[in-house]
């Protein structure tokens, strides 16, 4: 089972998209007998591909904001010990 077969949302993907749905439609009995099943595969590699940069990025930015967020405490604390001292 793969995710909605969206351009927009995929756009790594977007030209195996493409040729996999035109072999939905150039074989509607076939597609059911394996005639499509090698796009199926290259479909299923790229959207890996895809999710794994996403996974990476979105760990870069969690790490930065974690980083921002220590800072941000860090300073809050130094300004609490100066005005209780």
């Amino acid at each position: 089972m793969h995710p909605p077969l969206t351009l927009h949302k995929h756009p790594m993907c977007a030209e195996i998209i493409e040729e996999f749905q035109k072999c939905h439609i150039d074989h509607p009995i076939g597609k059911f007998f394996g005639e499509c099943t090698d796009l199926k595969i290259k479909l299923d590699r790229c959207f890996r591909e895809e999710k794994a940069l996403k996974r990476k990025a979105n760990f870069e930015q969690s790490k930065k904001l974690k980083e921002r967020l220590q800072a941000f405490r860090k300073e809050t604390a130094e300004e609490n010990n100066l005005v209780q001292s």
